[in-house]
């Protein structure tokens, strides 16, 4: 299957609220239309963990940013800008997207990707991508494909075959807490 495949078949499961397990920038993932509260559900169960943990989402460019979140502090383009490492920012006043995967002061997690294959399935999906580790709420996440659990890869709708061979041990992305006053907490 190419790439191309795998991305159509992705946005197609996407669409009818289901849920991908694919590679990213980082680790494997766990992923839903993040607009669509009953997909975002979905994953929260595949992963047995409490909806008042947040989960982060992917967005396919920068530009997009202010289409989710209320007011995007400039230093935030900024981190973004110099970010040697990937990078997820959380921000206060996210909006449409789904209830569910908001915290407190409205916040979500956002990171803009820089693979080809995450970057293209956010771009060609044009809307937020929810992207989680590809484990049960407490188990370590898994770094390759091969370390993802069968109750993983059996409980999601589609898994990419792309980079599924990869075995280069994958690590998570740095995590800023960014408010709009401009203030800062460096969480990971």
């Amino acid at each position: 299957m190419t790439i191309d495949e795998d991305i159509q078949a992705c946005i197609e499961v996407l669409n009818r609220g289901g849920v991908i397990l694919y590679p990213t920038d980082t680790i494997w993932g766990i992923g839903c239309d993040a607009t669509n509260a009953d997909a975002v559900k979905k994953v929260y169960d595949l992963k047995r963990r409490d909806d008042n943990k947040a989960l982060i989402v992917l967005l396919g460019n920068v530009e997009h940013l202010d289409h989710y979140v209320v007011s995007v502090p400039e230093m935030a383009r900024e981190l973004l800008d110099v970010a040697v490492k990937p990078l997820t920012i959380i921000y206060d006043g996210a909006y449409n997207v789904a209830p569910n995967l908001l915290g407190e002061n409205d916040s979500l997690g956002i990171r803009i990707p820089h693979d080809e294959f995450s970057q293209r399935l956010c771009s060609e999906f044009g809307k937020p991508l929810v992207s989680t580790s590809a484990n049960v709420s407490g188990e370590e996440s898994a770094k390759t494909f091969a370390d993802i659990s069968e109750e993983i890869k059996q409980g999601v709708d589609y898994v990419v075959n792309y980079r599924q061979d990869d075995t280069k041990p994958r690590s998570a992305s740095n995590i800023i807490m960014l408010h709009s006053d401009g203030t800062f907490k460096i969480i990971r």
